[in-house]
């Protein structure tokens, strides 16, 4: 198994690293394209759901990332220092009375983009898999 880390401090700005952490990770693992989008929406959707209501934008609290990359499969850990979130209970963003809100969707975009997604420590550990074939 392959990993690489990296941590941020939590400003909104900071998703630009996340996104050259992605491109230089398909370049070394030759992500193919048909995953490559995929893997950047969800993780910079979840990196940006730790900064902003996992840290509360506070640029003291970091957000990690973890790189696995295994045999058929690549992995994304997020992990953020707030205390978590009801991940269970999340309003369905395609029913009627939600679909005029502007927020509320990223969670619902990261399942059906991962091929795995789970909950760790009270929400505040995510881990994005994408199966390679």
């Amino acid at each position: 198994m392959k990993s690489i880390k990296i941590a941020i401090p939590s400003l909104i700005e900071n998703i630009t690293i996340i996104e050259s952490f992605i491109d230089n990770a398909r370049e070394k693992f030759h992500i193919n394209d048909d995953i490559y989008g995929n893997i950047m929406i969800s993780v910079t959707e979840c990196v940006s759901n730790a900064i902003v209501h996992g840290n509360k934008e506070d640029k003291r609290k970091t957000v990690r990332l973890e790189l696995r990359f295994l045999d058929d499969q690549i992995k994304f850990i997020i992990e953020d220092e707030g205390e978590g979130y009801d991940y269970q209970h999340l309003n369905d963003p395609t029913s009627p009375e939600n679909l005029e809100k502007s927020g509320g969707r990223g969670v619902f975009i990261m399942k059906n983009l991962c091929d795995e997604i789970q909950f760790e420590n009270e929400g505040s550990r995510i881990v994005l898999t994408f199966y390679m074939n």
